[in-house]
């Protein structure tokens, strides 16, 4: 099994990247994460911490990819009302993943794997990809159907026992379950509340603000959570992605 160094393009000295390339390592793994509020017990970078660790694991997964650096901060003026969120303009982000595309191309990666990690990012993932897909040489491949990604982590809680399936998910149980089981001592347990539930539009959310819908910026019932559910969600939906990816790189040749 690789290493941990070995995996992630940022801890890695020149040669060894070129030594990659050369050893067959074709597929760079670029996450897109954020720095938004998710309600009072879980910390600003979650959507990082989760986008890292993806990344990892997909990487390890294919055995011929490496983990670029996740980007951030995203798309969250959605959260601007909590303090500490950062936003970027969409064009921002579309310009910043276009650049971490054409680097990567021109070193002689062939396949570049977009994983959006939060729901703000997903829409400038998938407008962006055509673009960048014809000014370079390497296959785009973008993981961005924002509703599979909320159906796997559903199903990641489900597997582990957890009945809580929602329709838009924000530091409820799903995520605050990915917390535990990547950095537990960053979830403010004492803190844990319930935030609105049952149906929303996110049309709204996006619109007029999560404030419009919990005052505390939670969505459903992070009380839920287990640190054995945030692990069983990352292999589920880490096995999906390694899925698609395989599959989307037969297909280009």
């Amino acid at each position: 099994m690789s290493s941990r160094r070995s995996l992630l393009l940022e801890e890695m000295v020149w040669p060894e990247v070129e030594s990659a390339l050369e050893n067959g390592t074709r597929t760079a793994i670029v996450a897109i994460g954020s720095i938004e509020q998710h309600g009072p017990h879980l910390p600003l970078n979650m959507d990082t911490l989760d986008g890292d660790e993806l990344s990892r694991r997909i990487a390890r997964e294919l055995g011929d990819a490496l983990a670029a650096p996740t980007i951030r901060p995203g798309c969250s003026g959605h959260h601007m009302e909590f303090p500490g969120t950062i936003t970027v303009p969409p064009e921002t982000l579309m310009d910043v993943i276009r650049s971490y595309c054409r680097s990567l191309d021109e070193h002689g990666f062939e396949h570049i794997v977009l994983v959006p990690t939060h729901g703000g990012n997903f829409g400038p993932v998938k407008t962006v990809t055509p673009d960048i897909a014809r000014e370079i040489d390497a296959s785009v491949i973008p993981l961005a159907d924002l509703d599979e990604h909320m159906q796997l982590l559903n199903e990641g809680l489900s597997e582990a026992g957890i009945e809580y399936d929602q329709d838009v998910i924000h530091a409820g149980a799903a995520e605050t379950a990915i917390v535990l089981a990547l950095e537990e001592g960053l979830v403010r347990t004492e803190n844990l509340e319930r935030g609105h539930e049952g149906s929303i539009a996110t049309a709204r959310l996006l619109s007029e603000g999560f404030k419009t819908i919990t005052e505390n910026g939670v969505l459903g019932d992070p009380n839920e959570a287990t640190a054995e559910a945030g692990e069983r969600i990352i292999e589920t939906v880490v096995s999906s992605y390694v899925d698609h990816v395989e599959t989307e790189r037969k297909t280009v040749g």
